[in-house]
C-alpha cells in the first residue's frame, strides 16, 4: 500500500541531493581549469624542447613539424660558444648559496616572531613583510648604489660589491626574505607548545629547541618554502642585469647568458642554440619539481591540516 507524504517533507529530504551535484559541478570545473592551466604550461614548454634540435628554418616554419634530425649541435653551441656551462655553474653557485642565507636567516627571524613576542615585534614583523608589497624595480637606482658603496668596505668589499657574486647572493637573500618570514612565522605558530616545554624541562637551550626540535617539526614548510625560493632566484633576471655589468661575463648568471644568445646578432641570432639554452634552463628546475612536488604540497597544507 503506496503511503502519501506530505510535499514539504520530500522537499526536505530531497535537499541534501542537491549538495553533491553541486560540488561535483564545481570539482569538475576545477578540474578543467587545472587541465586548461596545464596545456598552457605544458605546450610552450615542448615546442621549445622541440625548437632545440631545429635549424632557423624549421624553427620558422610550421610549429609543430617534427625536425628533420637531432641536432644535437644546437646544445654543443649553446656550451662551448655562448658559454651557458660556465653562466649554470654560477647561477647554481648563486642560488645554492643565497638561498641557504635565505632559510637561515628567514627561518630564525621567522621563529623569534613567532614564538617570543616582545614590545616592538609585529612593528618588526609588518617591516619585513611589507617587502613584498614593494616593486623591488623602483629600488633598482638607490640598490646599484648601495651595492656599489659596499664595495669600498676594507677587506670584503672586493667580494660583495658590484660584479661580484657575493653582492647578488646578499641581494637574493634582502629580497626573498620577506616572503619566507611571512610563510614560516605562520607555520611556527601551528606548531605545539608542548614539545618545546618539555625540551626546557630537560634542560635544552634556545638554539637546540630550535634546530632539533622545532626545524624537524617545520620540516614540510621549510622544504616547500625552499623550492619556491630556488624557482624565484633561479629565473630571476632584472637584478643580475644590474649588479653584474658586461665587464664581469665570466660571472653572469644563466638568464644573463640567454638573453646575451637573442640580441647579441640581431635578427640573425642563433635561434637553435637559443632554444637549447632555455631547454637547459628549464630541465634542472622541471626536475627538482617533480622531485619535490610531494613536499611541495605538504609544505602549503600542513599549516591549515593543524
Amino acid at each position: 500500500m503506496a503511503v502519501d507524504v506530505h510535499p514539504a517533507v520530500r522537499q526536505r529530504t530531497a535537499r541534501p541531493l542537491r549538495a553533491p551535484r553541486a560540488s561535483l559541478r564545481l570539482g569538475r570545473l576545477a578540474h578543467l581549469a587545472l587541465i586548461l592551466w596545464a596545456i598552457l604550461v605544458i605546450v610552450p614548454m615542448l615546442w621549445t624542447f622541440l625548437a632545440s634540435f631545429k635549424d632557423t628554418a624549421e624553427i620558422f616554419g610550421p610549429a609543430w613539424t617534427l625536425p628533420a634530425r637531432l641536432r644535437l649541435d644546437n646544445w654543443a653551441r649553446a656550451v662551448d660558444q655562448a658559454h651557458i656551462g660556465t653562466y649554470l655553474v654560477n647561477t647554481v653557485i648563486v642560488v645554492l648559496l643565497s638561498t641557504a642565507g635565505t632559510m637561515v636567516l628567514g627561518s630564525m627571524a621567522a621563529y623569534v616572531l613567532a614564538r617570543y613576542p616582545f614590545r616592538g615585534s609585529g612593528a618588526i614583523y609588518l617591516l619585513l613583510v611589507s617587502g613584498m608589497a614593494f616593486p623591488v624595480y623602483l629600488a633598482l637606482t638607490p640598490l646599484f648604489f648601495v651595492v656599489k658603496n659596499t664595495g669600498s668596505i676594507p677587506v670584503i668589499g672586493p667580494f660583495i660589491g658590484l660584479d661580484t657574486h657575493g653582492g647578488l647572493v646578499l641581494v637574493y637573500i634582502a629580497y626573498s626574505l620577506p616572503f619566507t618570514v611571512f610563510f614560516l612565522t605562520a607555520f611556527f605558530k601551528t606548531l605545539p607548545t608542548s614539545v618545546a616545554e618539555a625540551a626546557f624541562m630537560d634542560g635544552a637551550s634556545h638554539s637546540r629547541i630550535f634546530f632539533r626540535v622545532m626545524l624537524p617539526m617545520a620540516r614540510p614548510a621549510l622544504t616547500g618554502i625552499t623550492i619556491f625560493n630556488v624557482l624565484g632566484q633561479w629565473n630571476q633576471y632584472q637584478l643580475p642585469l644590474v649588479l653584474l655589468s658586461g665587464n664581469a661575463r665570466d660571472k653572469w648568471v644563466l638568464t644573463q647568458g640567454i638573453a646575451d644568445i637573442s640580441t647579441a646578432t640581431g635578427y640573425s641570432a642563433d635561434w637553435g642554440a637559443l632554444f637549447a639554452a632555455l631547454s637547459m634552463s628549464i630541465l634542472p628546475m622541471l626536475a627538482v619539481y617533480i622531485v619535490f612536488q610531494r613536499h611541495i604540497q605538504a609544505g602549503m597544507t600542513e599549516g591549515a591540516l593543524k
